[in-house]
């Protein structure tokens, strides 16, 4: 690929949290994993899907990305810098181009703002408008999200979900960025809107060139909008392939047990197809199990399993896996 395609580089990554012991001496009891070495990039203009269990670590790679978290260790590569090695000033100019939308669209708005406020506080705090110049910028973002301007001066509890997460739409897209982590931006809405925020999302990226890194864990969700799904399970990397190669031709057994629980609307086809049952439950990611995290649970692990890491390798174009037995 050649450099000026990829837009985001993840070398490595890793986020451990501390858990400490209470009282006056605090020490390190313990460390959870929430992150632990995971390797991709982002191409200009695609959308990469982040999927997994829940707890697997796939919003903390979304928080690192935007230097939210800062990692224990690793790169992360944005248009070519570091952003790992960047102070406070460094990234506060590189934030105007990296954006992101929150999960649940109430609690991610400030609730005593409005939301002309609210959409118009990142042009003011980068100093990119102010006065009737911020108004106008405001209205036409709210325009673009389908959203009625002459509602900027009412309060977030005065909308809908749906509308709700237009707004975090709207100020995640003021600053015209080139990246946009969408942290689950559907799981908190009904199923028909879900449909609408999804087109929107694809619009936008049509119309301005975005790149989104779009986390969720409803696969039927990320098969339609992304072009590349990367299957993350207790902090780390399974597999990486084309939306509809890992749909069409999984590799992983946990990427199979996954896709198996997904509803399919044809009765004859669900009825005959094989569902994959994962025995036992998550490990803890402050204890993970020795060589492949996920042998606990792997219908096909071997002895092998529980000694070796397994590789994150390409076993064909576009195509990486993290498994042994593949």
């Amino acid at each position: 690929m050649k450099e000026d395609e990829r837009l985001v580089e993840v070398q490595d990554l890793r986020m451990h949290f501390p858990i400490t012991t209470g009282g006056l001496l605090k020490r390190r009891a313990a460390v959870i994993r929430a992150v632990d070495g995971v390797s991709f990039e982002i191409r200009r203009g695609e959308t990469l899907g982040l999927v997994g269990e829940s707890g697997c670590g796939k919003t903390t790679v979304g928080r690192c990305l935007l230097m939210l978290y800062r990692p224990t260790t690793g790169r992360i590569l944005f248009e070519g810098q570091d952003l790992t090695r960047l102070h406070a000033g460094g990234l506060r100019r590189l934030r105007r181009r990296m954006q992101m939308i929150f999960q649940d669209p109430y609690s991610s708005l400030n609730p005593r703002l409005t939301v002309g406020s609210i959409i118009g506080e990142p042009l003011v705090v980068h100093g990119v408008a102010r006065g009737r110049e911020l108004r106008e910028r405001v209205g036409e973002i709210m325009r673009i999200v389908g959203l009625n301007p002459y509602f900027m001066n009412r309060y977030p509890h005065e909308f809908s979900a749906g509308q709700r997460q237009r707004i975090g739409i709207a100020r995640a897209l003021s600053l015209e960025p080139s990246l946009i982590v969408c942290d689950e931006p559907i799981s908190a809405l009904d199923v028909s809107i879900q449909a609408q925020i999804l087109n929107l999302l694809k619009d936008l990226q049509a119309r301005f060139g975005l790149t989104y890194l779009f986390i969720a864990h409803d696969l039927a969700a990320v098969r339609h909008i992304s072009d590349r799904v990367a299957v993350m399970y207790l902090g780390r990397l399974m597999e990486l392939a084309p939306s509809e190669e890992i749909y069409q031709n999984p590799l992983h057994p946990y990427t199979k047990a996954l896709l198996s629980a997904v509803p399919i609307p044809d009765p004859a086809m669900e009825a005959s197809r094989e569902r994959i049952i994962l025995r036992g439950e998550v490990p803890s990611p402050a204890s993970p199990p020795s060589g492949c995290v996920f042998h606990t649970r792997c219908p096909i692990a071997i002895e092998e399993c529980q000694r070796a890491v397994p590789e994150f390798r390409q076993v064909k174009p576009e195509h990486w896996v993290a498994c042994i037995r593949v």
